[in-house]
């Protein structure tokens, strides 16, 4: 362990590397891990050699799609990244994550259209109390100047975003930095640490202003640098390091640094940063609430290789422990430790045990998840994190090309919903469809990839059908005799119903009306049975629902009726009888939450009637500046790919839920299709 001023001791951190969607994240983790001197030389994204994105999937769409660990050594301290993906598909990765993390660096460009992806990810880390810094990126590359930059980007943090560095310009390029709290002069040389010079005179009036600015930030939580600002006296670096680590660890603000991860500029500064002012395991710890004196670990994701098996990739929170520890789940269950491995990407490095503070993946623990919590303590602790999926947004129907790889393609899918909590997979009987859910089109694509590259299964996938029913709109009474001799005992069974339509959402009700015995109670049941089964498929092909159906009359043969008889006769008085009832089509009507931009809502409304929805109202989001919830009704057959649209109208960051409102009558063209679709014509 390293020590710093104040005698406080550090171990080793984990950072969570998070950002908008192409804002840098990959290529700033590939900086630090140049720099540290994990990894030779520095790749760009395009080579396809990085670090972080070393899946196929990840090289193919350019594009993070899963939470990658890196672990490297920074003047004398080892610091666990990890690098979120930034789209909102795959942001969900991030949730077990950032819990155990220490700090988050929050990369960000001077680009107005992401401030609403960066909002989302700032009001997750203020959810999990999670102190953070602010990367600055592409600063050679942007037209405004940092402090309008900040005012821009300052409506999607909750709090201050206080400005530690800006930058050194000739001839209109940014060539360095001035650090504002150690008022020095970095001087950019491209893959390599910055050089050290004085603040150029041009800039020394830029400088004093700036960094007042950020002390008067700084005095807000400080009474002391208040007064001494009041009274003009030049307050102590020491103390304003100290401040600025405090601030920083309580939330109170986050400093901003600048840079280029690209060229590697900038990198140095902000590992000296998170070396200097991030909390530890410590405060991490009892931010999580977890107990003292005994091991406990936080399993921050799963992940199965092609080789090793599974891999359980954790945060020890406190205590330690070796290569075949025995550990406690929270519900007591027991777990055993086969394996200890730092992380560098894909590749795994064996070690001989891990203290608090290591980010390590545990091997073999087959009856653990991610986002579990656990301890050495017998029976375990209480659950340290709680993991909710926000609801999928997208879904299609999948099977493989080939029945025999069924049951592989069963486990494969569980393997990847291991590794991927938000996925969700269902099996409709309606349509004898599995259903595969996610929160986006290209999040069910990177899965559909993976189980046929990763996994070799040819799949097939569909739109997921949708569950129509079909009701009446008038009654009628009808008579069903099912009546056949074929030697020794017949088969008898005679029915006479009424049929009648429901009110919409009453579902099927049945009674009986029967006197003198003309049809036995015995054989009772077994006519309300004969009519169930029928209603599975009415005369449009879909499940019948809103009927009612009344036993009025009839006859039995005391020798020929039987169970079997009279069930094949209210079939068949059914059947007859439906037909004249005037069948319709009913379609799923969804009642719809719209989370959007409040710049993009007025395109929202707009598309909401092309997909035959009724809009119900919009207002401003709560608690939610810039942001408005758009209320809808929308048929179901509608929002299949309804993400897709809301998504390209939005930057990528709308999103929506879903939930039953009511059936509706479908008549014409769109009745015709669904039926066709169904191999029924109406």
């Amino acid at each position: 362990m390293g020590t710093r001023a104040g005698g406080r001791r550090t171990g080793p951190k984990c950072i969570a590397i998070v950002g908008p969607f192409a804002s840098g994240k990959t290529t700033l983790l590939e900086a630090i891990l140049a720099r540290t001197g994990a990894i030779p030389r520095q790749s760009p994204v395009s080579s396809g050699n990085t670090v972080s994105d070393h899946s196929p999937e990840a090289r193919a769409h350019a594009m993070s799609v899963e939470a990658t660990f890196a672990t490297t050594d920074f003047m004398g301290e080892q610091i666990t990244f990890v690098d979120c993906p930034g789209s909102i598909e795959f942001a969900f990765e991030a949730e077990p994550v950032l819990a155990a993390c220490d700090l988050a660096v929050v990369v960000a460009e001077a680009d107005e259209k992401k401030i609403p992806a960066l909002q989302l990810i700032m009001r997750k880390l203020d959810d999990l109390a999670i102190p953070r810094i602010l990367f600055l990126n592409k600063v050679d590359k942007a037209i405004a100047g940092v402090r309008e930059t900040l005012k821009m980007l300052q409506p999607a943090s909750s709090v201050p975003l206080l400005l530690r560095q800006i930058p050194v310009r000739k001839d209109g390029i940014v060539i360095g930095s001035i650090d504002l709290a150690l008022e020095r002069a970095y001087i950019y040389r491209e893959y390599a640490e910055s050089q050290v010079a004085e603040i150029p005179n041009d800039d020394k009036a830029r400088e004093l202003e700036a960094r007042f600015s950020m002390l008067e930030t700084l005095a807000d939580h400080d009474d002391h640098l208040m007064e001494q600002l009041l009274e003009e006296i030049e307050p102590p670096k020491d103390a304003i390091f100290d401040d600025l680590s405090a601030d920083l660890r309580a939330g109170a603000v986050t400093p901003v640094l600048i840079g280029t991860a690209e060229k590697g500029n900038g990198v140095l500064r902000l590992l000296k940063a998170i070396r200097h002012d991030a909390p530890d395991v410590e405060a991490t710890r009892k931010r999580l609430g977890a107990p003292e004196g005994q091991t406990v670990v936080q399993v921050m994701k799963t992940i199965h290789t092609a080789h090793g098996g599974k891999l359980s990739v954790s945060r020890v929170l406190s205590g330690q422990m070796a290569d075949a520890a025995e550990l406690y789940l929270s519900n007591g269950d027991t777990t055993k430790v086969s394996g200890i491995y730092k992380m560098l990407g894909k590749d795994q490095i064996k070690q001989t045990s891990a203290k608090a503070g290591d980010t390590v993946a545990l091997g073999k623990l087959d009856n653990v998840k991610t986002g579990q919590t656990l301890s050495s303590a017998k029976g375990g602790i209480r659950p340290l994190v709680t993991l909710d999926p926000p609801q999928p947004v997208f879904a299609f129907a999948l099977r493989p090309k080939e029945r025999k790889d069924e049951v592989k393609m069963s486990a494969a899918i569980q393997r990847l919903a291991e590794e991927d909590p938000s996925l969700s997979l269902r099996h409709n009987q309606d349509s004898a469809e599995t259903v595969l859910s996610g929160h986006g089109e290209m999040h069910l694509r990177v899965v559909r990839e993976r189980l046929e590259g990763k996994n070799q299964i040819p799949i097939e996938g569909h739109a997921p059908a949708v569950p129509y029913r079909e009701t009446i709109r008038k009654g009628t009474q009808q008579r069903g005799r099912h009546k056949k001799q074929s030697g020794g005992h017949g088969q008898f069974g005679d029915v006479v119903i009424e049929i009648k339509p429901l009110p919409r959402g009453s579902g099927f009700q049945f009674s009986d009306t029967i006197t003198g015995g003309v049809v036995p109670k015995t054989y009772i049941q077994s006519v309300e049975t004969g009519i169930r089964d029928y209603l599975k498929t009415g005369p449009l092909g879909f499940p019948v629902v809103d009927v009612a159906v009344n036993l009025s009359d009839g006859s039995y043969h005391a020798v020929d009726s039987s169970d079997m008889a009279f069930q094949m006769a209210a079939k068949l008085a059914m059947k007859e009888g439906m037909a004249a009832c005037s069948p319709v089509l009913l379609e799923p009507i969804m009642k719809v939450e719209i989370v959007t931009p409040s710049d993009a809502t007025s395109k929202i409304i707009a598309l909401i009637p092309q997909r035959r929805g009724q809009i119900l109202g919009y207002d401003a989001r709560p608690d939610w500046p810039g942001w408005d919830v758009v209320e809808a009704t929308m048929p179901q057959a509608e929002i299949g790919d309804l993400i897709i649209e809301l998504r390209s109208a939005t930057a990528g960051v709308a999103s929506y839920k879903a939930a039953f409102d009511h059936m509706a009558e479908l008549t014409g063209r769109l009745a015709d299709e669904a039926m066709n679709a169904n191999g029924k014509a109406a």
